[in-house]
């Protein structure tokens, strides 16, 4: 079926359009954002967390986590990085998708774009993000582009290639830790090729970023895989020792991120981070490689023909 657009409520919000091709459903707001607050399969459950606190809610000068996706610039600061995104947005109504535009941030200076591309008859969608400088001077960032997931899920993020001792005497790939991550922590899972972390109601916080020349992580809740699909730039800086993804997880939802190059941007330049999505049913939660390699896998190498990455 051909992509269907509509203006429809949702979590309280009255202007929200609501995304379908068949294979999956979106929901954006207007009210608030950007956000893609609903990504599922037709009329399934919700991938992105929700936060009961943050539906409906509009105005005011606090950042609120609603949930959902949104977009940041990195690296994290407690004044620039949590910038209010609760002001309504511009919506341009395309024929596959929609492209929504954040003011200007006060006292920041970047404005936000999320262009959502649905493609027809397939579970994707194409999201490009762009952060525009406004300011009269350069800014310093890097795009960085936050998925936030229901609660309950496994994330997936695999490991560069590996390889024999002879033939590697070099480091293959960083892996960066913040002062409250706990390698030992039951929800990690260290293999060989992939790493597993778990979402646990009620948990304390644990991330970590790397380095992922794949160019893709996962997750996997409720039988449902959303799969994340983006670039690493050879030779460019990334924040936080060379991150280009991220996972984070706290008591209530789970984070996949995805980082672009960090980067002096000039006055009125724009920068754009482009991520693939792709969902796929019938998919049972990982516990170690093997279940990556016949569970995930598969529908990697599907997303890799579908998107030409």
């Amino acid at each position: 079926m051909a992509v269907s657009i509509s203006k429809t409520p949702y979590g309280g919000w009255q202007g929200c359009y609501t995304l379908s091709n068949g294979k999956i459903e979106v929901v954006v707001t207007a009210d608030v954002g950007p956000r893609v607050i609903r990504f599922s399969l037709p009329g399934g459950a919700n991938l992105f967390y929700e936060n009961p606190k943050g539906m409906g809610v509009t105005g005011g000068d606090k950042w609120v986590n609603f949930g959902g996706h949104r977009l940041w610039h990195s690296p994290e600061d407690p004044v620039r990085t949590y910038s209010p995104d609760n002001s309504p947005v511009k919506v341009d109504v395309l024929a596959d998708g929609v492209i929504l535009t954040q003011p200007v941030e006060p006292d920041i200076g970047i404005e936000k774009q999320i262009e959502l591309r649905v493609t027809d008859g397939a579970p994707h969608m194409k999201v490009i993000h762009r952060l525009r400088n406004t300011n009269q001077w350069a800014v310093t960032f890097a795009p960085w582009a936050l998925s936030v997931m229901a609660s309950g899920g496994t994330a997936v993020v695999p490991l560069p290639p590996r390889g024999s001792h002879t033939e590697n005497l070099l480091p293959k790939n960083n892996l960066a830790l913040w002062a409250y991550t706990n390698m030992s922590d039951p929800r990690w899972t260290w293999g060989n090729k992939y790493v597993l972390l778990r979402s646990v109601p009620g948990a304390v916080p644990q991330k970590i970023g790397a380095s992922v020349p794949d160019g893709w992580a996962g997750y996997v809740l409720g039988g449902a895989l959303f799969l994340k699909m983006f670039s690493l730039k050879a030779g460019a800086p990334y924040p936080d020792y060379g991150s280009n993804c991220e996972v984070f997880t706290n008591d209530v939802m789970l984070e996949v991120e995805s980082l672009g190059p960090l980067a002096a941007v000039e006055p009125g330049a724009t920068v754009e981070h482009v991520e693939d999505w792709l969902l796929f049913g019938d998919v049972s939660a990982p516990a170690r490689d093997i279940d990556v390699e016949t569970q995930i896998m598969p529908r990697v190498h599907q997303a890799i023909a579908l998107t030409g990455r």
